[in-house]
């Protein structure tokens, strides 16, 4: 479906011919209709299919439309690195129209704080924001809320994972009760539906590829004990042509142990995690997304929503502990149409985690035993009932991944 088929206004189209959208993807076809009728609604798709387009491209077509004054839409999210991405693409959408916006985040830097504030007591269009500080804001007095139209929560079930429902709930009490409310999430947990039945009022429900790594990602996976697993990161990436990588890790001890590993090898490599400042995890990004760093490593405040075209390779370093994170961390890889390849370290604790994640995407990953000079890894057997060694069983298993 073309986006010239969803009666958008001639000042979205622009935007779109410009950023050079042509075909919805499957949720946007599936969710503008829907949001475009005034519809509440909650929508599960796997990461990278296009959801914030899903819901930017409705709301901006409608403040094109209607041109209100003040806050007509805020959208919660996270983390900040998804509240900028998110403000960042409804400048390119909304580039030929009139309207503002400000992405509202935690951080220790003053002039941030005043612009935000400036922003939300000036009666920005769209609000992009973390629930903390928001709450913030909010606590002071200064920000109106009473012509808000639309309340968008990107990144639902990680919002829950992460401990937001109850600043949820307190954002939500700011808020007029006549409202569109629209949940974007990449899973449907429980208490995502909870959530829905709370906040949704006859709300409608989409579901796209719940839970599944993109069809374009090869997976693969290899049987290791711990202490092998940074002299396999270097064999596996040495001499090999490979633009840009992302290697996730549990820790961000690990991730400093990672980098520092590969950069004594002779790698382009940086990491990403919590002990960065602000300024310092935005330059990294924006030299990741330039190219010109080959590979990231980084702990989990990556693996959902940022959006960087053509990942060669993901690997994770470890084991998700979620087995539903494992499909945002490869999600970095093959996204819009794309391919690239998705490799994962098994330790003989890991075992049992790996095959929920494999029971999860109904899918059995090849599993490999490290490169010889690497050394001989562990029995794979994550029942650990004296099973096959994991030679024979992917032996047993080849041709049958799906």
């Amino acid at each position: 479906m073309k986006f010239t088929e969803f009666n958008f206004s001639a000042e979205v189209l622009e935007g779109l011919e410009a950023m050079r959208f042509d075909d919805a993807t499957p949720v946007q076809e599936a969710t503008i209709p829907a949001i475009m009728r005034g519809k509440d609604l909650i929508a599960c798709a796997q990461t990278g299919t296009g959801k914030t387009a899903a819901y930017l491209l409705p709301v901006l077509n409608r403040q094109s439309v209607r041109q209100t004054q003040g806050l007509n839409t805020l959208v919660l999210v996270p983390t900040r690195e998804l509240a900028m991405q998110i403000d960042q693409q409804m400048e390119g959408f909304g580039y030929f129209l009139n309207v503002t916006s400000i992405a509202v985040y935690g951080g220790n830097d003053a002039g941030l704080w005043n612009r935000q504030k400036n922003a939300l007591i000036t009666g920005a269009n769209i609000i992009v924001a973390t629930p903390g500080r928001l709450i913030q804001h909010l606590s002071m007095g200064y920000v109106k809320m009473d012509t808000l139209e639309h309340l968008i929560l990107d990144e639902a079930d990680r919002m829950l994972d992460m401990g937001f429902y109850e600043d949820i709930m307190q954002i939500v009490s700011y808020l007029p009760k006549k409202r569109q409310t629209l949940m974007f999430s990449a899973t449907m947990p429980p208490k995502i539906r909870k959530l829905a039945r709370e906040l949704l009022s006859d709300y409608e429900e989409v579901n796209i590829s719940l839970s599944k790594p993109a069809e374009g990602i090869l997976q693969g996976a290899y049987v290791v004990y711990e202490n092998q697993k940074i002299p396999l990161v270097n064999n596996l990436l040495k001499g090999k042509d490979l633009k840009s990588i992302i290697i996730f890790s549990s820790t961000k001890q690990k991730v400093k142990d990672i980098q520092r590993s590969l950069k004594q090898n002779g790698f382009n490599a940086h990491a990403i995690h919590s002990d960065l400042d602000q300024k310092e995890r935005t330059e990294v990004m924006r030299q990741f997304r330039n190219r010109n760093i080959q590979i990231l490593v980084a702990t989990d405040i990556i693996a959902r929503g940022i959006d960087v075209e053509g990942i060669d390779l993901v690997i994770n370093f470890d084991v998700p502990n979620d087995a539903e994170d494992y499909v945002h961390r490869v999600g970095r890889t093959a996204r819009a149409s794309s391919t690239g390849v998705a490799l994962t370290f098994i330790t003989d604790r890991d075992q049992r985690d790996f095959k929920n994640i494999e029971e999860l995407i109904e899918s059995t990953i090849i599993k490999m035993p490290p490169p010889e000079e690497i050394g001989r890894g562990p029995e794979y057997n994550p029942d650990k009932k004296g099973g096959k060694s994991y030679q024979k069983r992917n032996f047993r298993k080849k041709g049958k991944r799906h």
